[in-house]
């Protein structure tokens, strides 16, 4: 029975390969959505996931900004540049499993309540 009552426990503590599949996956525009549903109980992931959040906010942002006022086409491409270099950070973080909050973002992130 020892070893029936470990494998049930073990069932219900996410691996740590899904773990990360998960946070990376937060970082992946409106992949986000995989992770939100399947894994935002885990706090590892939720961190993630939060700040995924926030640059997928800034993404969608710029892209109405771009779509209404296309002069500002160069600002906007650096913004764009900037969330692309965040989310390789973040998955980078993800990959080390580390929790290391994003420059700008990770402040802003930790408001999200979910």
């Amino acid at each position: 029975m020892d070893e029936q009552t470990q494998g049930e426990g073990q069932m219900h503590q996410p691996k740590p390969e899904h773990k990360t599949l998960m946070g990376v996956l937060s970082y992946i525009g409106i992949l986000i959505i995989i992770p939100f549903l399947m894994a935002k109980d885990d706090p590892f992931v939720k961190f993630h996931i939060k700040q995924g959040l926030l640059l997928v906010i800034v993404e969608i942002a710029v892209w109405v900004l771009g779509s209404a006022m296309w002069q500002l086409w160069m600002i906007l491409n650096l913004v764009n540049l900037a969330t692309l270099v965040f989310s390789i950070i973040g998955i980078v973080n993800v990959v080390q499993g580390n929790q290391k909050e994003l420059p700008f973002i990770g402040s802003l992130a930790k408001n999200f309540t979910f």
